[in-house]
């Protein structure tokens, strides 16, 4: 028998059901669609199918062939008609012989599902009222919603010689009487079209598991991809809430959810767009003492962050655990991807800066400004590298770092070596940079109260900001450009207080500072920003 095949003949189930018989087998299944006389209000007379015969027939044996090799069975067949079919006539007819009964129920269903979604055949319904409408089948089906059974023991009571007969009763969309909507589920059919995925494809997108650190401006297009391919299961990790300033480029999110917990609306993003991707969401920082608990189970893990200290943290953890990181970082207009394996061989981030970069030190998105766009860019880069590399497709290489100028829109492509002397390689992760310590920053309710403590002010602020929002108090300016390139003009024995917008620059510089003896240099916890909130 053909594994797949169209006839214009009435089908003879009993002579079909002969053909499948093996001695060496202990479960049959079987299904039968039948043409019923009513559907949704309308009372139907006869059915007619036509197909794209060529490219059917090939579809179809391509489904029943997928359906042996994944479940085990020793003999599967499918039989359609094509042509004018009256009422209880069999229109299509699947069976499958197995040494039991579970992998011969569930490759039925596979079979049957598969085809109504895949094959181009077209049915006309025939009313009493006269009018008559075609229907492609292919919308008839919801093989996604079926998947979860297919990867779940399917337990069925009954003799292990079964003959399973099952009405069509997928709803369908014609043009009549829409009193049910259908159920909607996932349809990866576009993405299955692609011969680098197909059905096993699907099935490791399915098993795999990412975790994606921000839930920001990378992170909103990277979760959008990562579920919308049908990513199995997906964390989430930030600690930040929604503001009205990410809002342009964070669009996957809404204005009333500003004040929201970012992680948990990515969450919920994420089960509308797919119910089938398991979420977890995790509204906390991640740090030295939560990365490896967080991690573990996870296959890749996503870099959406804007601070070094966690991309550090993420390069030795790959490191230490042999676990994949894809980076990804936006400054402005210009942005690079870097994949570090976590192996002996390729480079990883200190290979190349074998000193963790001081946060604050280069501004992020905040600080130095950012078109929407430009994020969403190198956010969809890195979905699409990491679903390349789910998938075992060429893509970018460990230790490639691509680079991206949007403005000029040129590209670079670079390699970096494993560097003999990295200190996280020959360790298997070198231990984190110390935390700033406590002392480093300080907080008051006022400049007034600094002052009294005897605090000369330092405002790290550029020009512009400082125009915007000038201080209170008497200070030197000295931009982070200019200060990294001339902290000679300061006494290493004064005692300075630096000054930014949110504490974050100043932080970093007096951090720079004392490792060059300035060390009785603080800085303004929470910037002006804090202290405005304080007042």
């Amino acid at each position: 028998m053909n594994a797949f095949r169209f006839s214009t003949e009435p089908l003879d189930t009993a002579a079909l059901q002969r053909e499948m018989r093996d001695v060496t087998c202990g479960g049959f299944a079987a299904f039968e669609g039948w043409v019923r006389n009513h559907n949704e209000g309308m009372a139907v007379t006869r059915l007619e199918y036509e197909a794209f015969v060529d490219l059917a027939e090939k579809e179809g044996a391509r489904i029943v062939h997928e359906a042996i090799e994944r479940y085990g069975v020793t003999r599967a067949a499918c039989v359609h008609r094509v042509g004018s079919l009256a009422l209880t006539d069999v229109a299509v007819w699947v069976g499958v012989s197995a040494a039991h009964r579970d992998e011969a129920f569930r490759a039925c269903r596979y079979i049957i599902d598969e085809v109504k979604h895949r094959v181009p055949i077209w049915k006309k319904e025939h009313y009493e009222n006269g009018d008559s409408g075609w229907v492609n089948c292919e919308r008839c089906a919801a093989p996604a919603a079926h998947r979860r059974e297919y990867a779940d023991p399917y337990a069925h009571e009954g003799d292990h010689h079964l003959h399973n007969y099952l009405h069509d009763e997928h709803p369908h969309d014609g043009a009549h009487h829409h009193d049910h909507p259908p159920v909607l589920t996932p349809d990866y059919s576009r993405q299955i079209a692609l011969k680098e995925v197909g059905i096993p494809g699907q099935a490791r997108l399915l098993a795999a598991s990412v975790l994606v650190i921000g839930a920001g401006g990378l992170g909103v297009p990277v979760l959008q991809y990562l579920a919308g391919a049908g990513v199995g299961r997906i964390g989430i990790i930030d600690a930040d809430r929604l503001e009205p300033s990410n809002l342009h480029r964070q669009t996957w999110y809404a204005l009333a959810d500003c004040g929201r917990e970012k992680a948990t609306l990515a969450a919920e993003r994420i089960n509308a767009l797919n119910p089938e991707v398991h979420v977890q969401a995790h509204s906390l920082r991640l740090d030295a003492g939560n990365a490896d608990r967080l991690a573990d189970g996870y296959d890749l893990i996503l870099d959406c962050s804007d601070n070094f200290t966690t991309k550090f943290l993420l390069n030795d953890l790959a490191l230490r655990t042999r676990k994949p990181v894809l980076f990804a970082s936006v400054y402005q207009y210009e942005g690079q991807l870097q994949l570090v394996r976590g192996d002996d061989d390729t480079a990883c981030l200190r290979c190349v800066w074998p000193e963790a970069t001081r946060d604050g030190i280069v501004g992020n998105c905040a600080e130095a400004g950012v078109l929407g766009p430009v994020p969403g860019v190198f956010g969809s880069l890195q979905a699409l590298e990491a679903i390349k590399l789910l998938l075992g497709m060429p893509g970018l290489e460990a230790g490639d770092m691509l680079l991206f100028d949007l403005l000029s829109l040129n590209t670079q492509r670079l390699r970096a070596k494993r560097a003999p002397d990295c200190d996280a390689h020959r360790r298997a992760g070198m231990a984190l940079p110390a935390p700033l310590p406590v002392e480093l920053e300080v907080q008051f309710d006022s400049l007034a109260d600094a002052q009294s403590a005897g605090f000369l002010f330092v405002d790290v602020r550029d020009a512009r900001e400082r125009a915007d929002d000038p201080l209170s108090a008497p200070a030197l300016n000295l931009p982070m450009s200019k200060l990294l390139t001339d902290a000679a003009m300061l006494d290493s024995g004064g005692r300075y207080l630096l000054i930014c917008a949110t504490g974050k620059r100043s932080a970093a510089a007096a951090d720079l500072l004392r490792s060059q003896g300035f060390n009785d240099c603080r800085s303004l916890r929470g910037g002006l920003k804090g202290l405005k909130a304080s007042a």
